[in-house]
């Protein structure tokens, strides 16, 4: 028998899908969205293209040498070393050179080698530029991280004290879990995997950190609890300048949204850090980078750009962008959509996960549903 809604895929009935999907008769995972880069919207001189297409699930980056991007996934439990080759802006090859891993969303690299963080434990991949199409065995550099899967994939990166920070995700929406101190913190260690410790608490999930240029302060997302309605609560840009800190999960949310089930429950005479930025509610912030090149204009270098990869829960979709958090004085002063365009409608046909800005000041997005990397240059406001 002909499926009813074949004549849906066509451009032209993109209407009567979207009055189906209303009508609760059509699955929304199944309208059709026809995509363009020509549909990203960004400021006047910037421009959008592919750095990489065929890079499946692309999530975390990790700048490498000789014009490499080391590229972590989720599902896929692939590392990827996507290549470009005479550094013209465009990758040349994708090699894989990692599979079968546990959510190896992280990925950092430092003095040769490249860290791989997998749910439950940290591995390294020794002088690995040199061997993308021979991969040495991994090093096993910590295995006693939690197991749990719920918000266990992790990010990380080396922080300016040449420490690796890796965040420990709550195992649930919300709770109190106190049978292992590091759910819901940051965490760091020694680069061979030793001397764990918490740096940050009452973090429900941070996806991505990066530290001030001159202060070398810690600022990091953290996506907010759900199930609190569609505008509640704010997922967060935070500050963390010293270790100790507690920002408030799963007690308090944004700056004063005390929750209802934890909020009579804090630990007493413990202070609450509110963010340095409240950002959309379920935008799902994920990666952040201070600007550091010099590529783009005076007004963005040492101000933040986010990776909202996008709703999941809400009524009306939100997200789906790449915002611009500029900094007065070393603090949050604005909040801005940079590159929109990823959602239409109701759907979204790409997610941005992660960003890295490459020495020559370009700014690189990943987008895991996409399954590819974009990169973003500036050419002057009359072009």
């Amino acid at each position: 028998m002909a499926n009813p809604f074949i004549p849906l895929l066509s451009r032209r009935c993109v209407p009567l899908a979207l009055t189906l999907l209303l009508a609760g008769v059509f699955p929304a995972n199944l309208i059709p969205t026809f995509s363009s880069l020509a549909d990203i919207r960004l400021p006047l001189g910037f421009t959008i293209d592919y750095f990489a297409l065929k890079v499946p699930g692309a999530r975390s980056l990790a700048a490498g040498p000789d014009g490499i991007v080391f590229v972590g996934t989720r599902g896929e439990g692939k590392v990827y070393a996507v290549i470009d080759h005479n550094r013209d802006g465009k990758a040349d090859e994708v090699l894989t050179i990692a599979k079968g891993l546990q959510m190896p969303n992280g990925v950092a690299f430092r003095d040769g080698s490249l860290y791989v963080a997998e749910v439950g434990r940290l591995i390294r991949f020794d002088n690995i530029a040199k061997h993308l199409r021979n991969p040495p065995q991994p090093v096993v550099v910590n295995d006693a991280l939690p197991k749990e899967e719920h918000h266990g994939w992790k990010f990380i990166r080396f922080g300016p004290d040449g420490k690796l920070y890796i965040p420990v995700g709550a195992p649930c929406n919300v709770c109190d879990r106190q049978d292992d101190p590091r759910f819901a913190t940051i965490t760091r260690m020694h680069a061979n995997g030793s001397d764990q410790e918490i740096f940050a608490r009452g973090v429900r999930n941070t996806v991505g950190f990066d530290w001030h240029p001159l202060t070398k302060e810690l600022w990091f997302t953290d996506n907010g609890r759900d199930w609190l309605g569609n505008d509640l609560p704010p997922d967060e840009l935070n500050r963390a300048p010293v270790k100790g800190l507690h920002f408030g999960f799963p007690y308090r949310h944004g700056k004063e949204i005390v929750d209802p089930e934890f909020g009579a429950s804090g630990p007493a005479g413990t202070t609450f850090v509110p963010p340095e930025k409240e950002l959309g509610p379920h935008v799902a912030a994920l990666g952040m980078r201070f600007y550091h090149g010099t590529m783009f204009p005076h007004s963005y270098r040492g101000g933040i750009f986010i990776a909202e990869h996008g709703s999941w829960n809400r009524s009306t979709p939100i997200g789906y962008r790449i915002t611009f958090v500029p900094l007065v004085q070393g603090r949050a002063a604005g909040y801005t959509a940079f590159a929109e365009g990823w959602l239409k409608g109701i759907a979204g046909w790409g997610r941005p996960v992660d960003l890295e800005v490459l020495v020559d000041g370009s700014l690189l997005v990943s987008d895991d549903k996409k399954g590819a990397i974009y990169r973003i240059t500036y050419a002057g406001e009359g072009k």
